[in-house]
């Protein structure tokens, strides 16, 4: 069917060609490609093709009427209305037929006639549409920061609790077909804060969004990754299975305490890196730094001293430490030297601190003359401050995926680096299908 249509085509091209040859040859202001526009999605075929070539007789009034198939809708759209010639000195239309909106790229839209769709499409792109972002009760300052850096609102939701301390969530605005970003640290009361994270992924679950991601600055549980005594829960993965459960299609993260942890989850983990930021710190506010060397508390943060310090081709040291029970250490012994330099600390996360106070002090010992701690997950419970307070630190940096306000007043050493832009350009890649992997190098600039 779809042949015997293509062949009436060529006739039917032919016949106007001749036709048009004949009425139009004085006037050469009407350039070749208008008069005979060729058909969107055909390609030439030489005239000699044609079994039966229509006469180049005088063309009647009887207008031509092709009935193209659903097949060949496209390549006959152009010859869907018929030219009169019956009078020659009447002037003739000429038709230029519009594709489809789908055919459009990004491109093409800027430099289309129509200013406004062009416009209303570039403030579309800067809004990011189709996303909407909840902010959880644990870190709302962040979830602010993000949002600003994304030139969006907080979503409206409403987070309360009964008088018999259930969690009541209520989504304030509708979700169908977005993209839902969920930001959630395991902060203050982690317990409660963790449920109200998994009700929410739920509630916007099963009110038809899209997907929902939830943005998780500091994992709970994450320290509990392993069973390394007899009868000893691997919690972090009971916290990964409730949020797949919940249906969370999607984690950002920063800095597990173990990388392997992203291997308890089914679904995709994008796990962030504060080590750029920390590198910008330290290259900007610690003075000597080229004669620094980066130590480790523990053998279990070795990979990330070395990274460090062959970005910043220095010196790096070891502490090797043996515990009598949790949050207690019996023993520390350096292995590397550290005399008559610069050093500086770097761990995961740093919650009573009895570890990094002993670490400095060891450090101290052996004939550091400074001594800086950067820890990402500030936690700081129990008493953390006062060891800190009392510490040999010139300064303690962490960053804000916990909030810090309360504790940078009660201990001036604790200094504050911004990781909002890491976890908004995070989801702005993510959104637009992006690759994050620049983010493990690179501090974004925005």
């Amino acid at each position: 069917m779809f042949g015997g249509i293509r062949d009436r085509l060529f006739r039917f091209q032919k016949h106007s060609r001749n036709t048009r040859n004949e009425f139009f040859g004085t006037h050469p202001s009407l350039p070749e490609d208008i008069l005979d526009p060729p058909a969107a999605g055909r390609s030439s075929r030489p005239t000699e093709s044609l079994i039966d070539p229509p006469p180049t007789t005088t063309p009647s009034s009887r207008s031509v009427v092709i009935k193209p198939s659903e097949t060949a809708n496209q390549d006959i759209s152009l010859l869907d209305k018929s030219v009169d010639h019956s009078h020659p000195h009447k002037d003739h239309p000429i038709h230029h037929p519009t594709p489809p909106r789908s055919f459009f790229s990004s491109s093409s839209l800027a430099v289309h006639p129509n200013v406004e769709t062009a416009h209303s499409s570039s403030e579309e792109d800067l809004r990011m549409p189709n996303i909407k972002v909840f902010s959880g009760s644990s870190h709302p300052d962040l979830s602010t920061r993000i949002c600003e850096r994304l030139q969006l609102e907080v979503s409206k939701a409403s987070l309360k609790k009964f008088s018999n301390k259930e969690t009541n969530v209520e989504i304030g605005e509708s979700v169908r077909g977005e993209d839902v970003y969920i930001i959630q640290s395991a902060a203050g009361e982690i317990n409660d804060n963790l449920m109200e994270l998994l009700i929410m992924i739920n509630a916007c679950k099963i009110a038809s969004s899209c997907r929902v991601a939830a943005v998780i600055p500091a994992f709970p549980y994450a320290r509990q990754d392993k069973k390394d005594k007899s009868r000893a829960p691997i919690s972090a993965k009971l916290v990964a299975n409730m949020l797949s459960v919940a249906g969370a299609d999607h984690i950002i993260t920063m800095d597990l305490h173990a990388s392997q942890i992203q291997g308890f989850f089914d679904i995709p983990v994008d796990n962030l890196y504060a080590e750029p930021a920390i590198l910008k710190y330290i290259k900007e506010s610690i003075p000597n730094w080229q004669s620094s060397v980066i130590v480790s508390p523990d053998a279990g943060g070795a990979k990330r001293v070395t990274s460090i310090a062959d970005r910043l081709n220095v010196d790096f040291a070891l502490i090797h430490k043996e515990r009598k029970r949790a949050n207690e250490v019996e023993k520390m012994t350096l292995v590397g030297s550290v005399e008559g330099k610069v050093a500086i600390l770097v761990d995961d996360m740093a919650d009573t601190c009895g570890t990094i106070c002993m670490a400095a002090d060891k450090l101290v010992e052996a004939g550091a003359e400074k001594v800086y701690a950067f820890c990402v997950h500030g936690i700081f419970s129990g008493p953390a401050l006062t060891r800190l307070n009392a510490s040999k630190f010139e300064a303690v940096v962490v960053t804000n995926t916990i909030p810090q306000d309360e504790n940078m007043k009660k201990c001036p050493k604790i200094q504050c680096i911004d990781i909002s832009m890491i976890l908004a350009e995070a989801i702005r890649r993510t959104h637009n299908g992006e690759s994050v992997s620049y983010l493990f190098s690179h501090v974004p600039i925005c």
